[in-house]
């Protein structure tokens, strides 16, 4: 997957997510998608190369960071919570849809439960 569609590819899934919002607080070269307030993903370019960077289980983070060389430790963000996406052969579009919509379930159950748009625990697991 390329720069490009990894990108477009992330952002679509975002976009579906109940509650999702894109915000520019860091300027227009940061896509920032929150739910209610809080960030699930970022976006940008660290020089040139396009980036997703998702909130993550640490123990996941660690074994996607051992199985995959395009998936690194968040950029800017805390190492152990947060993982950087780069295009890469390995990358699939399947993978990115479920490492974007693991991060909202990341952060959906963090948020009281009267302002979880959706069961963190059941959202997207096709149950």
């Amino acid at each position: 997957m390329d720069g490009e569609t990894l990108l477009k590819t992330a952002a679509d899934c975002a976009d579906e997510l109940p509650g999702a919002d894109l915000e520019h607080p860091f300027g227009a070269d940061w896509d920032v998608f929150k739910v209610r307030g809080k960030v699930f993903m970022l976006m940008t370019e660290v020089p040139g190369r396009p980036v997703v960077i998702l909130k993550s289980d640490p123990g996941e983070a660690l074994a996607l960071r051992e199985q995959y060389e395009n998936i690194t430790p968040g950029y800017h963000m805390n190492k152990k919570h947060w993982i950087t996406l780069e295009s890469g052969d390995a990358i699939e579009e399947q993978l990115v849809k479920e490492l974007v919509t693991e991060s909202y379930r990341l952060v959906v159950d963090g948020l009281p439960k009267s302002r979880q748009p959706v069961d963190p625990h059941t959202y997207g697991r096709g149950s």
